[in-house]
């Protein structure tokens, strides 16, 4: 994968992933943390109005964030944004987020991707926010 090394343990990524993927299905009580991990949505742990945390994936070769194409209003172009759907093994899948510059809120698109974690070096957790999934 990566400069063509041998399959790393993704186990670090994979958990977080694994915790935000959890917190946007289901509510937590609990303390009070920050970063990635934090487990619930939101600024606090009684907030209800959240159901995603949006996130930067970057590339382990160049350290780039990862951009993929969607279309919106029949408008075709790239974002770094994504909402976690789903996670098996060293695998991710995505819904890629559009930014409302007007607005700057997200729009959920439907364009998905795949991706080895094998090939992300990092994760950025962006404010979690509400996204219309319909």
């Amino acid at each position: 994968m990566c400069n063509e090394k041998e399959n790393k343990d993704c186990g670090c990524l994979n958990d977080i992933l694994g915790r935000i993927l959890m917190l946007q299905k289901q509510d937590f009580d609990n303390e009070t943390f920050t970063g990635c991990d934090k487990p619930y949505l939101g600024p606090t742990c009684t907030s209800i109005c959240y159901n995603t945390r949006p996130i930067m994936l970057f590339n382990c070769c160049t350290g780039e964030p990862w951009a993929f194409p969607y279309t919106l209003n029949n408008v075709s172009t790239n974002s770094n944004v994504f909402r976690i759907e789903s996670l098996d093994d060293c695998c991710c899948t995505c819904r890629v987020l559009a930014l409302d510059d007007a607005t700057n809120t997200f729009t959920s698109t439907n364009d998905f991707f795949t991706l080895d974690l094998n090939c992300v070096g990092a994760i950025k957790c962006l404010a979690d926010t509400y996204i219309d999934l319909c």
